[in-house]
């Protein structure tokens, strides 16, 4: 007899095309609304927005300092820093030109600032670049030192023949070098069906059994196996059923990192439309001449028919 768990988080509460909540990389699929916001959650962006994007904030605000005090030399009169040309363009080039030079406290020395005004300008904003570049280099150490968990999951799920049953499987890769140490595997079952009382839709929630869901170290690759016997939540859907079942896997990963020296953890999710029937996953290592493992990344995902 299949046994219902808690709500592990994600609310009882359902609709006919809800989405996932947990996208593929991991991160949440949650909208948050009137969700109050400080400096920390600036820094944690940063942290965790890709490098294009970072690079590409760091640009356009350093673009945007630069013109801004562009701007202000030319306000307080360009003759302060140098001689002006008469064009209203190159005076705003070099008054950029110095400010970049200014905020990086590079100083070639062509261009200086002879007032009074210009000078207090100057100071502060070398001090400016001084503390955001010290807050660029702390970002820069917090991306590249944050640990990562380097886990692929198979795209699909399968059920096919095990046993004396049937058995739900999808797998997982090592895709890093290095050990993964004592990796354990947590797997919730959601069935989202309707409740025909409350004429809405209804979350149900079941812990399932693995056929072994810790190992003591992970090389290569690790494929997941839940049998539907008669304690299975899943045993009483046929493979059809299955497939068309409004569920979804939650899947919560925990290892020790031996490159880091730290446990990490890596979610993941599976919707059953992703499901494969009466399909096996073919083998994705092998052994050449010399008897060396040969690890095919590749073949995470290739499926072949039973």
């Amino acid at each position: 007899m299949a046994k219902k768990v808690k709500d592990p988080g994600f609310g009882y509460r359902s609709s006919k095309n809800a989405k996932k909540i947990i996208n593929d990389d991991g991160s949440s699929n949650v909208i948050h609304v009137n969700r109050k916001s400080g400096m920390h959650d600036l820094y944690s962006y940063l942290i965790e927005v890709s490098w294009w994007k970072f690079f590409l904030y760091v640009l356009m605000i350093y673009t945007l300092i630069n013109i801004f005090f562009a701007i202000l030399y030319n306000l307080i009169g360009i003759e302060q820093i140098t001689p002006s040309t008469g064009n209203t363009l190159r005076d705003l080039l070099n008054g950029f030109f110095f400010s970049a030079q200014t905020i990086t406290t590079v100083g070639y020395g062509g261009i200086a600032p002879q007032g009074l005004i210009a000078n207090i300008i100057a100071s502060f904003q070398a001090m400016i670049g001084l503390l955001g570049f010290s807050f660029i280099t702390g970002l820069l150490y917090g991306r590249f030192s944050k640990p990562k968990a380097a886990i692929k999951f198979s795209k699909h799920l399968i059920v096919r023949d095990f046993k004396e049953h049937r058995a739900v499987m999808f797998r997982l890769m090592n895709s890093r070098k290095n050990m993964m140490i004592e990796p354990q595997v947590t797997v919730t079952l959601a069935v989202t069906e309707l409740d025909e009382k409350l004429d809405n839709y209804r979350r149900n929630f079941y812990q399932l059994k693995l056929e072994r869901d810790k190992i003591m170290y992970l090389p290569t690759i690790w494929t997941l196996v839940h049998e539907l016997d008669e304690e299975s939540p899943l045993a009483k859907y046929s493979n059809d059923e299955l497939k068309n079942l409004d569920a979804e896997l939650y899947i919560l990963m925990q290892y020790h990192d031996e490159a880091f020296s730290q446990k990490l953890f890596k979610i993941y999710s599976y919707k059953f439309d992703q499901l494969q029937v009466d399909q096996k996953f073919m083998p994705s290592f092998a052994f050449n001449e010399n008897g060396d493992t040969i690890l095919d990344h590749d073949k995470l995902d290739r499926l072949e028919s039973m």
